[in-house]
Order: structure tokens, then C-alpha cells, then sequence
């Protein structure tokens, strides 16, 4: 009878009120998936006599996962409301505006037609999201990256358009922050294409199908030999040769760089076991391993199950990587350079902070971009600007490499220049590790007695 009291006395909630709570986002007060899905069948059945075309879009705020857990869940729910707020603002009369799991925003735009339009908008919206944000004892700020979709051409559905548009949004995070892509077929197919590649490279890590070539790097008064470059190669069966400019990205992006690096790193130093101890390897780390603690101990645990010396090893590394996660950058560079792996900086002068990086970490060589170089004998501008880094390094005590020696010419220049070492086609073009050995015992004084003492 108690029970039966207690229960009568409880508020009785209506079906109404039930619906409000199941189409509602209860932290922000906006609509939620449920509610876009019903406004989207709405319109269409609306619109059935009189086709029109309509958008929907998805807005995904960058980098908001590291705010929410640097400055915690209170401050994440914040900035949510906030956004929340600036949308329902800022959107066209008659719109619609959701939020989704996360920080996952979506709206319905009824009389955005076509994707000029839909362009507009996001970059109207992501100017509006990307002010500063107030958390009380601080100010933060946040970009925002959108995918959009056109009905009918992009689904005639609701759960199609909204894949589509999902898949905007991909392309538009791997193309980096802030970005904005309206769906098309073309798209579609190059999302596809993508993830076929993938699934490919990843299926060639583990089978240990993706091989290493060597590029000589010569010491350009002589033309002797004294270390070389890793490069990484991969002619799939299906896909044939993949550019690495296509492949190392793609691992990047889809955060299994750590694995490919892995592989390539002890493949190239089983390769350097058979050449003279005085060689050195160069390798290059990519700038998600420059944001990665466990880079620096994966590197020197894979060195230390091939057996090759930490001294005969050099990272090669781009101001773009290093400016990405300075700070994480700085204690991996110092971890590695503690173990007596040497540290160049790859395609100097290309960056927005050449002479910054050189004053803020610590290097051991440059490496002067092909660029500057390939034009050293027919540009002067060119000239001067090699002849000056090379004069700065000596400056500052720092080795000097010329990348993308073509000819003979450029060569001789950059010796005149003082040049002390230069890689490139002039010198030999990159080869497999047995085409490497072959090459050693062309080119290297007693290779033969070396390798014998070696083994």
C-alpha cells in the first residue's frame, strides 16, 4: 500500500514530454540525432510533388578531445553549450541545428541548394566557432572542420545523406583543420580508393612486403661515399609501384605510421650491418613520431635487436614535423641525441622558421632543400641563398648536405661553395640493399677487408 502511495505520488510523465526527452540533447537543449532524421523526412515528404534540392551538414570541432582532458569534463560541457549557442545564432531562418555523440554538431538547411552555397555557409559557421571561447580564468580556442551533402544527389535517404555527409567530413579531417568538403561521386571514389590503399598497406606491413632502397650521400670533394638514405618502397601486386609520397602520408593519417616505421627502421639497419662500420644510416621520422613519447625508446629497442650502433644511425627531421608538437618534439630529439643518434633538419628553407629551429633545438646537420639546389647554376638568387646557409652552418658547427645533385655542374658549384656533402642522381639513384652492396664494392676503398673484419 506504502509503494503503491509513493508511486501515485511521483510526477506522472506525459508522452509528450517523453517524446521532448527522447529528440532532445540533454546537456545542450538542441535537437539530436533523432530530431534530424524527423525534420529531413519531414522536408522531403513535404517537397514530394515540388522536388528541391536541401543540405545537411556536420561540423566537428578540432582538437577538442586534448582541451576537454587538459582542462577537464566541466570546462569540455562548456565549450559544447557554448557552440551550441553560436550555432542557433548564426544559422539561416528556417535551419535546423543538432548535436550528435561528442562534439559532433549537425544542421539542416533547407534553402541551401547546391554547393557554392553550402561552401558559403561553412565558412560563415567556422568563422563564427573559431572566436574564442570563455571558461572563466581562461580563454581557449577551437577550429572546426565540415562535411555537407545535397539531397537528392548525395542520398535520397536520411541515413545515406548522413553517411555522405560523414563522409565529407573524413576527407575534410585528413586534409587538416578547419576544412570544408561538399560530398560528390568523385569524392566518394577517392575515399574509396583510400581505404582499398590502406587495407592494402597494412595487409604489406605484416607480411613485411614494403622494402628499403639506399641513396648514396658523398662527401662532394672526393666523391666518396659516407653514409646513406632509407627510402621506402612498396609495388604492390594489384596496385603496382605506390609513391611513397602517397603511402607514408596515408600511415599518418590513419595512425599506423609507428608500425610502418618500425619495419622500414630494422629492415634498414639489418642492411647496414653488412656495410664498413664508418658509414652511417639515415632515416627519416615523420611528424606524428615527433608527437610520440614512445618514439625515442621504440627506435633505440629496434637498434638494439638488429646490434647496430646508435652512433651510426641519423634521423632526418622537417621544421613542419618539429613545429607540430614543439615541445614533445624537443624531449624526444634530446632522448635520441642522449644515445648518440645524430639529428638533421631536412629540407632547410622551405619552412616558415628556418633560423628559429636552429636557435630553439639542438641539430647536428642540415640538409639544403633540392629547391635551392637544383637551380644553383642558373638562378642567382638560389646561389646566394645555398652559399649562405652553407656559410651559416659553418657558423654554427653544423654538417651541411646539398639534396638533389643532378649533374656535374651542380656539383662543381657547390664544391666551390664549400659544400661538404650532397646527394642525388649525379651520385646514384636509390637501390635495393643488394644493388647497395654491389655499389660498395664499385665505390669503397677495401670494402671487401671491412666486411670480413665486420662479420
Amino acid at each position: 500500500m506504502a509503494n503503491k502511495q509513493a508511486a501515485a505520488a511521483l510526477p506522472q510523465v506525459t508522452h509528450n514530454e517523453l517524446q521532448v526527452l527522447a529528440y532532445r540533447d540533454p546537456l545542450t537543449g538542441l535537437g539530436n540525432r533523432h530530431r534530424l532524421r524527423e525534420k529531413v523526412r519531414a522536408l522531403v515528404s513535404e517537397r514530394a510533388e515540388d522536388p528541391a534540392p536541401f543540405t545537411i551538414g556536420i561540423a566537428n570541432l578540432d582538437g577538442f578531445k586534448p582541451i576537454n582532458d587538459l582542462f577537464g569534463s566541466q570546462a569540455g560541457d562548456e565549450i559544447l553549450c557554448q557552440v551550441a549557442h553560436r550555432l542557433k545564432a548564426c544559422i539561416p531562418d528556417g535551419a535546423t541545428v543538432t548535436r550528435h555523440e561528442g562534439d559532433e554538431f549537425a544542421f539542416l538547411l533547407p534553402l541551401v541548394f547546391e554547393k557554392t552555397s553550402a561552401e558559403r555557409i561553412g565558412l560563415m559557421i567556422r568563422e563564427v566557432l573559431s572566436a574564442p571561447y570563455d571558461l572563466g580564468d581562461r580563454n581557449v580556442r577551437l577550429s572546426a572542420s565540415f562535411g555537407f551533402a545535397i539531397y537528392p544527389f548525395a542520398g535520397e535517404e536520411f541515413d545515406e545523406l548522413l553517411k555522405s555527409a560523414e563522409t565529407g567530413l573524413y576527407r575534410s579531417k585528413r586534409r587538416g583543420r578547419g576544412q570544408i568538403t561538399v560530398y560528390s561521386r568523385e569524392i566518394a571514389q577517392e575515399m574509396k580508393r583510400s581505404t582499398q590503399l590502406e587495407q592494402a598497406l597494412r595487409n604489406a606491413i605484416m607480411a613485411d612486403a614494403v622494402d628499403v632502397h639506399f641513396q648514396p650521400i658523398v662527401r662532394i670533394r672526393d666523391g666518396s661515399v659516407v653514409g646513406f638514405e632509407a627510402l621506402a618502397r612498396w609495388i604492390d601486386a594489384d596496385l603496382g609501384f605506390v609513391s611513397p609520397a602517397v603511402f607514408v602520408p596515408l600511415a599518418e593519417e590513419r595512425g599506423f605510421i609507428d608500425a610502418l616505421s618500425e619495419t622500414l627502421l630494422r629492415k634498414a639497419a639489418e642492411a647496414a650491418l653488412s656495410w664498413p662500420r664508418e658509414l652511417f644510416l639515415s632515416f627519416n621520422l615523420s611528424s606524428a613520431q615527433l608527437m610520440d613519447p614512445t618514439t625515442a625508446p621504440t627506435i633505440l629497442a629496434t637498434l638494439a635487436r638488429v646490434g647496430l650502433d646508435p652512433l651510426r644511425l641519423e634521423l632526418e627531421i622537417t621544421e613542419t614535423a618539429v613545429m607540430t608538437s614543439a615541445d614533445t618534439a624537443e624531449r624526444i630529439i634530446a632522448e635520441l641525441r642522449q644515445a648518440g643518434v645524430r639529428i638533421s633538419l631536412d629540407d632547410f628553407g622551405t619552412g616558415q622558421s628556418s633560423l628559429g629551429r636552429l636557435r630553439d633545438f639542438t641539430f647536428d646537420k642540415v640538409k639544403i632543400d633540392r629547391a635551392f639546389v637544383s637551380r644553383i647554376t642558373t638562378d642567382r638568387a638560389s646561389e646566394h641563398i645555398v652559399k649562405a646557409i652553407i656559410a651559416m652552418c659553418d657558423g654554427l658547427d653544423l654538417q651541411v648536405v646539398a639534396e638533389g645533385i643532378e649533374g656535374k655542374a651542380d656539383a662543381e658549384k657547390l664544391k666551390a661553395l664549400g659544400c661538404s656533402m650532397g646527394q642525388g642522381y649525379f651520385y646514384g639513384r636509390p637501390v635495393d640493399a643488394a644493388a647497395t652492396l654491389a655499389y660498395l664494392e664499385r665505390n669503397y676503398r677495401d670494402f671487401t677487408v671491412t666486411t670480413r673484419e665486420i662479420a
